[in-house]
């Protein structure tokens, strides 16, 4: 794979040596509110020093729709010059979502970048890509957001040499409609290669299918601890780090419930406020493991600044993954942190539970909730077994929960909470009801 588009991920592992100055621009429309838009500055500015960069101001204007050529209108575009003049800004992002043709004419009249919050959580993607499906997939959605952001004439430069936040979307420098000839090329090869990995991934999940083993996804908003669970729960050894997406790829471990029945529990990716959409579809085969899940665990920041606003985000995205039918437990992580809100959150929302997925607390209680929630969505079914086949009693230990055993003439007669997966397999020596 030598296109030069190639060099977007390979620009991540380039370590800078100055950090950039930006600042942040936020738009406050009908329906929202200065609250609103301040909140969501706070978390562009978490994005932007999670993508290696610093916060040098903040500018903020109501409006009643943006401006169709700067989005804000020219006074504050101008006064916006001013002020990255005065900070020694290198670029301006936006919190909002900027046409091609408006981050085009902001770049003119400011003499810097213009971004928006989809340019830097791509960069972060890119910097935090690490397998060949996750790097294809961040790619994919790096080049589908570049391309219609090429324009300025078959002759003009790309001008993409310069490092820092918004800079791995090409190499630059090549004509525009040789440029969009290869992007269009290399767009169609990723998708190619990732129809083959999601081929392989439906074959391995077949293949956990037919295990008979209940699939329980982790899901939440970015940094919510997630992969800290996990490890609490498995001993996965998940890389855990205070920033946000700092895991992209699933992972998936065995864990035993208190009953003795096994699961497998898999992390995923998190999940933000207004995800963008390049994304949710390049990492739809990565982000169908929680729509093919038979239970989620919701798990969600007591500590956060607005953590019912991201169960609202969560919740959005599963509906676009088609995930928001799966049953699912709310877990209000960082009780340690902050113990009396995430007591109110529990209260709020009746059969939730608060732990601390760092240091262990309640963990014990979770499991319980958990496990008491998958038998009340597992059916118990009705078994006769031969005495001579313990190879079916030992698969029905094994993968479900036996609730009795009675041992009648014609064999074991077992009453089991199996998956459908384990329930069809053993079709053959289920009792039908009368």
């Amino acid at each position: 794979m030598n296109s030069p588009y190639n060099e977007a991920l390979g620009a991540t592992l380039i370590e800078r040596t100055k950090r950039e100055r930006i600042v942040i621009v936020g738009v406050t429309l009908p329906g929202r509110n200065d609250n609103d838009t301040e909140m969501g500055l706070d978390e562009l500015a978490l994005l932007i020093d999670t993508a290696g960069a610093d916060e040098a101001g903040r500018m903020m204007q109501r409006r009643d729709s943006p401006d169709h050529t700067w989005y804000i209108g020219k006074g504050k575009a101008e006064e916006l010059r001013d002020l990255c003049l005065a900070v020694d800004a290198d670029t301006v992002v936006f919190d909002n979502e900027l046409a091609p043709a408006q981050q085009y004419n902001l770049e003119k009249l400011l003499g810097r970048t213009a971004l928006d919050r989809t340019a830097v959580i791509l960069d972060i993607f890119a910097q935090n890509a690490h397998t060949l499906e996750g790097k294809a997939q961040v790619e994919l959605a790096l080049l589908r957001y570049r391309l219609p952001r090429l324009r300025r004439g078959a002759n003009a430069k790309l001008s993409q040499q310069r490092g820092g936040v918004g800079s791995r979307f090409g190499s630059g420098e090549t004509k525009l409609e040789v440029d969009r000839r290869r992007i269009m090329r290399r767009i169609s090869k990723l998708e190619s290669d990732l129809r083959e990995l999601q081929h392989t991934r439906d074959l391995q999940r077949k293949s956990r299918s037919r295990s008979g083993l209940a699939a329980v996804t982790i899901v939440g908003y970015t940094n919510a601890g997630k992969s800290t669970l996990l490890n609490q729960l498995t001993q996965a050894g998940v890389l855990v780090e205070d920033r946000l997406f700092a895991t992209l790829d699933p992972t998936t471990r065995r864990l035993a419930l208190p009953g003795g029945e096994p699961v497998l529990l898999t992390d995923t990716v998190g999940f933000v406020r207004r995800l963008p959409h390049g994304l949710v579809e390049a990492f739809k085969s990565t982000l169908e493991v929680a729509s093919n899940a038979d239970f989620l665990v919701h798990v969600v920041d007591c500590a956060a600044p607005d953590p019912e606003g991201q169960i609202a985000a969560v919740r959005e995205v599963l509906v676009e993954i088609d995930a928001i039918q799966v049953p699912d437990l709310l877990v209000f992580n960082k009780a340690d942190v902050a113990p009396e809100v995430a007591a109110d959150l529990v209260a709020r929302h009746p059969g939730s539970v608060a732990v601390s997925a760092r240091t262990g607390e309640h963990i014990d209680m979770f499991m319980r909730v958990l496990a008491d929630r998958l038998r009340a969505i597992t059916a118990v079914v009705e078994l006769v077994v031969p005495y001579e086949r313990g190879d079916v009693l030992a698969a029905i230990h094994r993968e479900g929960e036996v609730v009795s055993t009675f041992h009648d003439t014609d064999g074991v007669r077992v009453r089991a909470r199996l998956s459908d997966a384990s329930a069809g397999r053993l079709a053959e020596f289920r009792v039908l009801p009368e």
